[in-house]
């Protein structure tokens, strides 16, 4: 009679134990916002009870149950030959690809042979599932081969010419910018020229010059047997993108393409340290937040930049928090706080919170339309020309370029989003739209990631179109035998009727009119 009981508390723990995963996520990359958005997949999923190992240059903060870090400990400071100061590149949208590709292949060579990961490759450990950063490091994709465990690819930049690789992504340059390009969907012909251009020409770079590097990554830390690691990046069960269409242009996705935009944002304000919290409840006529992200540094402003900002703040009567990575600023006035870091998504949380400037990422904008605070953007490398650009549109802040980033200028913007209430009225109107889903994006990709586990990889979901070559994609070939064959019967119709008049005519002085005539006379 005792024995029921215990059966069925045995049962329930070993339907627990069957439902819990062994996850290994990949985010090495040396920016901190890509890291918030791994190590919130990676919380969440060791909420839900599975056993998650992290490789990242960053611990997990906080520390959580399950999640077992890997820390690489790499920062730019690292990389060979002179270290990146942001505000000086973002010319061209080649150069910063260029960029992209070097970060990518210092992170993925120093990672993969790094000690905790050969140690962790060289140990009995097996993974059900992997979680990789989909940003120019697809040598790690051999992990999935020695780990053999089905990969998901997640991009905290949204839809890119690197997630266009590893997955059907139908569409038209026609409406779809490139991710360097400030852009709408509303393109001139001018812009769509360039749009093509750029796209064709990205591919061709992706192919011929950042593949490579990476495959020879790849085949230094991977041992033979193995597949090539262009049938590793079409073998990617899952893309799951750091977007929501209320937050970007609309497009046509594949099946095994998820939208989780926001799945980092707190859906429950944590409490501000004391000194903020003062700070912010002080300001009788609302506080501004500015931020430039984490590598774009305050710090490395121009002279000339940074006392054009200070003059601007110090004639408001609104008060500042201003990230800036140093003990001191010189010149600043009496309504700026400054800190090297700000917990930013509890600050835009708060409704004194007026205005908030950025450097125009993702996450940033994500946040602001979230918690409805109007922006002016100063974009300055990769897709935060892109994303102000989508945010003008939608009417909830104005861009800044840094160019022309002056007192009167900066003035200007700042009291054009504070003065002008369709700036917040908008926002506020994204933020309803973008709040109102069936479940919290975290959610949502924490259920994909799951059912990918659940069903082996779940190839079902996987469009053919990721198994063709350009050629049998676009139709090429299928277009090259259909024109040949139109040219082929053009020609044969020419040749028939050559012949039936020949035939008709008996010669050609029977058939031509001059000699007719001649014979009458």
């Amino acid at each position: 009679m005792k024995v029921a009981p215990v059966l069925v508390v045995l049962s329930i723990l070993f339907i627990g134990l069957s439902d819990a995963y062994e996850i290994l996520v990949i985010f090495p990359s040396l920016g901190k916002s890509q890291h918030i958005i791994g190590s919130a997949l990676a919380r969440g999923l060791a909420e839900k009870g599975h056993e998650v190992t992290m490789i990242a240059a960053f611990p997990t903060e906080p520390a959580t149950e399950n999640v077992h870090d890997i820390v690489t400990r790499l920062d730019l400071g690292m990389l060979e030959g002179a270290p990146i100061n942001f505000y000086e590149t973002g010319e061209y949208p080649f150069e910063e690809l260029m960029i992209v590709y070097k970060l990518g292949a210092f992170v993925a060579n120093s990672t993969l042979g790094s000690k905790g990961v050969q140690k962790l490759m060289n140990s009995n450990q097996t993974f059900d599932i992997i979680i990789c950063e989909a940003f120019a490091i697809e040598a790690f994709l051999g992990l999935s081969h020695h780990f053999h465990a089905p990969v998901i690819s997640l991009s905290t930049l949204g839809a890119s010419g690197f997630t266009a690789q590893m997955a059907d992504f139908p569409g038209s340059q026609s409406y779809i910018p490139n991710l360097f390009l400030p852009y709408t969907d509303k393109m001139t012909l001018l812009e769509r020229i360039f749009n093509i251009m750029t796209e064709t020409i990205e591919r061709l770079l992706y192919e011929w010059y950042h593949i490579p590097i990476q495959e020879k990554i790849y085949n230094e830390y991977f041992r033979d047997p193995k597949p090539s690691l262009r049938e590793t990046i079409n073998n990617i069960s899952l893309v799951l993108l750091n977007t929501h269409f209320s937050l970007s242009f609309p497009r046509p996705y594949a099946t095994n393409v998820i939208e989780v935009g926001g799945l980092h944002i707190n859906r429950k304000s944590q409490p501000l340290p004391a000194d903020i919290q003062s700070f912010i409840d002080s300001a009788k006529f609302g506080v501004i937040y500015f931020s430039m992200g984490t590598n774009l540094r305050g710090v490395d402003l121009a002279a000339e930049k940074r006392n054009a900002i200070l003059a601007v703040f110090g004639s408001l009567k609104q008060k500042v928090l201003w990230k800036w990575e140093d003990e001191s600023l010189p010149g600043k006035p009496n309504n700026v706080l400054i800190k090297s870091w700000f917990p930013q998504d509890d600050i835009l949380a708060q409704p004194n919170v007026k205005l908030f400037i950025t450097h125009g990422g993702l996450l940033s904008t994500t946040e602001s339309i979230y918690h409805g605070v109007p922006i002016v953007g100063i974009p300055v490398f990769g897709d935060q020309h892109l994303n102000m650009a989508r945010a003008e549109k939608i009417g909830i802040g104005v861009r800044m370029d840094l160019k022309n980033l002056d007192e009167v200028n900066f003035k200007a913007a700042v009291i054009e989003v504070l003065t002008n209430e369709k700036y917040t009225h908008r926002v506020k109107k994204m933020s309803e739209l973008f709040r109102d889903q069936p479940q919290t994006p975290l959610d949502s990709a924490i259920f994909w990631v799951e059912y990918i586990a659940r069903h082996g990889g779940a190839p079902h979901m996987k469009s053919t179109g990721q198994e063709l070559s350009c050629i049998q994609y676009y139709n090429i070939d299928a277009l090259m035998v259909i024109f040949t064959i139109i040219i082929i019967f053009i020609y044969a119709l020419g040749r028939v009727f050559s012949m039936i008049r020949s035939v008709l005519c008996g010669s050609k002085q029977r058939c031509d009119p001059k000699v007719n005539i001649k014979k009458r006379k």
